[in-house]
């Protein structure tokens, strides 16, 4: 794949104060969507002047851009080439393809509505959420051909049960080739297995034991299949793991200020673990690093005793303990009667 799945410890907690990676300044204003592939590139679509911009592994500035024929820029995507795909919303919509040192771009699919998000999976399968017509396509980039199908929805019906869906903005797909989707205005996750067009809600409030959505705009999968999600209308990334679903980022309500987001719209990650997120309202991608992801380790006692003497029995206690990014090592002496 081109882009990062980390693995996480249960316990993984990243730093609620992000970094401002960049602004209006450079990307323009209401980013949508922001892509790092797995060498620490960054693609940031900057939708006022129609251009990809290209950072490299750790630059602060953009090393390049591409210039893209399209009136309004909401997703990206590379192929395992490194070819670039991006939406187009011109006089007509669809998916178009930049292949490197291209300036001719090729079109792959034609569609309706634009593609709020795009994705393409190990085989070679290139995937367009058409939010306003209520559904995902799909077609083989293997075969020279127009022909895409249906994967997930009704076209152009709205709908709450297992087979609708309802504004799906971010999409995933994982090595089964099961499809995710962030089902917006159903506040909701759906899961799609292959070739069934009927969906199971993963996460939203009709499941038990999960949480409360708010027009959700992207999913994400780490390394172990646990999803993350980014939560629009309650400004807030959510994470899970084995231990069920958490508040990571935004946790206390919408703003400006470091700790917040404003109608954050994508999320991306970094090869060290850390979220980049596309804080829409507020112009701006923020950085939320990785702060610890180990396993926590119970504290284990071991008894030695060595001496006794003056009716006493004095014993040594050794105290170890992981929890969180201390290493703790004690040796307390106590006396007993």
């Amino acid at each position: 794949m081109t882009f990062n799945r980390p693995t996480f410890s249960p316990y993984a907690s990243w730093n609620p104060n992000g970094i401002t990676f960049t602004t209006s300044s450079i990307i323009g204003s209401s980013p949508y969507e922001i892509l790092i592939n797995n060498d620490n590139t960054i693609y940031i679509p900057n939708r006022s002047i129609n251009r990809i911009l290209i950072w490299s592994n750790n630059a602060t500035i953009p090393k390049g851009n591409i210039s893209i024929n399209s009136s309004n820029l909401f997703s990206v995507f590379l192929d395992k080439n490194n070819a670039i795909y991006t939406d187009i919303s011109s006089s007509y919509y669809g998916i178009n393809k930049w292949s490197i040192n291209s300036t001719n771009p090729i079109q792959m699919i034609y569609s309706c509505t634009p593609c709020y998000d795009i994705f393409i999976d190990i085989a070679n399968n290139l995937y367009c959420s058409m939010t306003g017509n209520h559904q995902v396509l799909k077609k083989s980039l293997n075969i020279s051909s127009y022909t895409y199908e249906t994967v997930a929805g009704v076209p152009g019906v709205t709908g709450s049960t297992a087979r609708y869906l309802y504004n799906p903005y971010g999409i995933f797909v994982d090595t089964n080739f099961d499809l995710y989707v962030a089902d917006c205005s159903n506040n909701r996750i759906q899961f799609f297995p292959l070739n069934q067009f009927d969906g199971t809600t993963l996460v939203g409030s009709t499941v038990p034991g999960t949480i409360t959505l708010s027009c959700p705009t992207d999913v994400k999968l780490d390394a172990d299949k646990y999803l993350f999600i980014v939560n629009t209308n309650n400004h807030r990334i959510i994470g899970s793991g084995p231990n069920g679903f958490r508040c990571i980022i935004g946790c206390s309500g919408s703003g400006a200020g470091s700790n917040t987001l404003n109608t954050p719209w994508s999320m991306s990650f970094d090869s060290a673990g850390n979220i980049y997120v596309t804080d829409l309202a507020n112009n701006r991608i923020q950085k939320f690093i990785l702060l610890y992801n180990k396993s926590r380790k119970f504290v284990k006692l071991i008894r030695i005793y060595f001496t006794t003497f003056y009716n006493h029995s004095t014993f040594l206690q050794y105290s170890k303990n992981s929890h969180r990014n201390n290493l703790e090592l004690r040796w307390n002496y106590i006396c007993r009667q």
